[in-house]
């Protein structure tokens, strides 16, 4: 509770005798109060290692996080490759942020080969999975999927929503 009011010391104070003992879901909680701030101690390298330990649990959003700090180098090595494997087991985790960031990866061709249908499949399947309220990220995903239909030929448009239609959350 405390996390969600942004409590973040708080949060942190109670999750972290959780998280030493290998609480996933704690390592997590502490990884995003050093991530994120507002009243922890910033410390981005501290903040992948406790991520790291819950992603590798399957916290898909330690997964999604660590995605982000690869992609921009904060508290790890900038390393494309790696953020697109971070999105990419969120996102099969059913992670809509992390879905979204993996469309992009593929749309643009960073860190993963370039690729309009699995760029189109993750775009569709963020676009599902945004909440109703969020409506900024789900306008953002449909038209990102809607632009990179425009590059596709009918039979890869088929292929892209198979596949999205097909798709089952793992985990």
């Amino acid at each position: 509770a405390a996390f969600q009011k942004g409590d973040y010391t708080k949060a942190l104070k109670l999750a972290r005798p959780l998280a030493d003992e290998g609480n996933p879901r704690a390592e997590a909680v502490v990884g995003l109060a050093y991530y994120r701030v507002r009243g922890a101690p910033h410390d981005d390298a501290e903040a992948a290692k406790w991520l790291l330990r819950a992603a590798d649990k399957g916290d898909a959003v330690a997964g999604y996080t660590l995605g982000v700090m690869y992609g921009e180098g904060r508290g790890v090595p900038q390393d494309f490759a790696e953020a697109a494997r971070w999105y990419r087991r969120a996102a099969e985790r059913g992670d809509a942020p992390a879905q979204y960031n993996l469309g992009l990866a593929y749309a643009r061709g960073e860190g993963v080969a370039q690729d309009v249908v699995a760029a189109h499949m993750w775009f569709n399947l963020a676009a599902a999975r945004f909440p109703a309220t969020d409506t900024r990220n789900r306008a953002a995903a449909v038209k990102n999927r809607d632009t990179v239909a425009g590059e596709m030929t009918s039979t890869q448009l088929a292929e892209a929503q198979k596949r999205a239609r097909e798709w089952k959350p793992q985990g």
